[in-house]
């Protein structure tokens, strides 16, 4: 019989290099606004899984993925004047 060990040390055990970094930390930060946005269109999308959408619920999909795109704009446009010399 041949024995399988189990890698519980190897799944919980945090080493410091394996921390996110500021500057990752800092890139989550400003990414931030865009999944929330996500994250509200994806609520908006699920609640209409398992009925028919009203007329309402169109609206919520629409908002959210209008809200979502405008976060991801944003995002961009910050991410553009950051970058030396402007827009890439």
């Amino acid at each position: 019989m041949e024995h399988i060990a189990t890698l519980q040390d190897a799944v919980t055990a945090f080493a410091p290099w394996m921390e996110p970094t500021d500057a990752e930390l800092d890139a989550i930060e400003q990414e931030m606004p865009v999944i929330l946005a996500d994250v509200d269109l994806l609520d908006a999308q699920i609640i209409t899984l398992d009925r028919t959408p009203t007329e309402l619920d169109h609206q919520r999909i629409r908002r959210a993925r209008r809200r979502a795109l405008a976060a991801r704009v944003a995002l961009l446009n910050r991410t553009a004047r950051s970058m030396p010399g402007g827009a890439a």
